[in-house]
């Protein structure tokens, strides 16, 4: 049964009562990624998972262990019917993501969390645009990489440390792509390019500490080592897996997004660095501690550095992450810091930080950058946005 939307005065009293008390989930995928969402979600103090949607039995039983409590469903629209639910989050794969956004808009529009990246296909630009204009609740793309605590100071302190950014470079040199059932996420058509689908992140920062709207991508990219010797069907995957994507922004700065899917034996998988004309600041980000080797200690603390041009010498901070996060997921701490905003709005507190315009450009940006490198050519992304 569907909640209404209004009712007697005592039932529309006790739901606010019970939202101010509790923020109940409704989940769309409960995969990897959505596994380490409901983890986050049950360290946060007055917040649950209701119920979620997984059709991999697999799957499904790992996130029936991390929310027990939690009804599991066999339909997107069942668990839209799930009468005790206050917002939803998707975490299906990319190329579901604008279908069950439609389908939920259609039902029961509640506030919605959704997984990056929004969309995979360009042609879905036109339905996002309805979207938009029509949804009644609020909507928050999951940039999970704004809340990594080094990076969220890196943006904080870049404008004081730097005079004004005129340079940012983002290097991610990291592991290969893991399994996804499936193996969806070994092919273009469902992944959006590399650029679209692990990307996004990057693109969405660079737009952020820049203030700026991108005007041109030129990108650079092939898959170099990863995923040649796979077979699927008699299809080999056809996913990029390293590159260079150079952003020129309407103010007149660049970025650059450096990409190595093959150097998992990095001391640090993100290194960001902006410069301006007093000087340079740079956040060091660790990989998972799941796949640091045992025996080489401790793994690595994220850091964050400014280089002042006067006077000279950089200045090093660590910037540590609560154990307890670490373990929740791979991501140093962003995604429980996410839901703690997310669950703020649910209950009525500021707007959405991610919104809908910010994840369809982060996702333009991604597009031009796969067809730049697919062409040779500079390519506007302003023609998806």
């Amino acid at each position: 049964m569907v909640r209404p939307r209004a009712g007697r005065l005592c039932a529309t009293t006790e739901v606010k009562e019970r939202r101010l008390d509790q923020v109940r989930y409704g989940i769309i995928g409960c995969g990897m990624m959505g596994q380490e969402h409901m983890r986050n979600i049950a360290l946060l103090p007055k917040a649950s998972v209701a119920a979620f949607y997984e059709p991999d039995a697999g799957m499904a039983a790992k996130a029936s262990a991390i929310a027990p409590e939690a009804q599991v469903v066999g339909s997107v629209q069942e668990l839209l019917a799930v009468e005790d639910l206050d917002c939803l989050l998707i975490v299906s794969p990319n190329f579901c993501h604008v279908a069950q956004m439609e389908e939920i808009a259609a039902t029961r529009p509640l506030p919605l969390l959704v997984e990056k990246p929004l969309f995979t296909d360009p042609d879905d630009a036109a339905k996002l645009a309805a979207y938009r204009d029509s949804y009644p609740a609020p909507i928050w793309v999951a940039m999970e990489y704004r809340y990594m605590p080094v990076i969220a100071e890196f943006l904080e302190k870049a404008a004081e440390a730097t005079g004004g950014i005129r340079q940012l470079s983002v290097r991610e040199h990291r592991f290969p792509f893991l399994e996804k059932v499936g193996d969806w996420n070994r092919f273009n058509r469902y992944t959006g390019g590399t650029f679209v689908e692990k990307c996004c992140h990057f693109f969405d920062l660079m737009r952020l500490a820049m203030g700026a709207e991108p005007v041109r991508v030129m990108a650079s990219a092939s898959q170099a080592v990863n995923h040649l010797d796979e077979d699927y069907g008699g299809e080999v995957p056809d996913i990029i897996d390293s590159g260079y994507a150079l952003v020129e922004f309407d103010n007149g700065t660049r970025a650059m997004l450096e990409l190595c899917m093959f150097a998992e034996g990095s001391a640090y998988q993100e290194e960001l660095s902006a410069v301006g004309p007093i000087g340079k600041i740079e956040a060091f980000v660790p990989g998972p501690g799941r796949f640091w080797p045992a025996h080489l200690g401790p793994a690595p603390i994220a850091k964050l550095v400014t280089s002042p041009r006067q006077p000279q010498g950089p200045v090093a901070h660590d910037i540590p992450v609560d154990p307890t996060l670490l373990e929740a997921g791979d991501h140093n701490g962003s995604t429980f810091y996410q839901h703690q905003r997310f669950a703020a709005l649910v209950r009525g507190e500021g707007a959405p930080e991610v919104t809908l315009r910010d994840g369809w450009a982060a996702v333009a940006m991604g597009i031009a950058a796969q067809e730049s490198a697919r062409t040779g050519q500079a390519v506007d992304p302003r023609r998806w946005m």
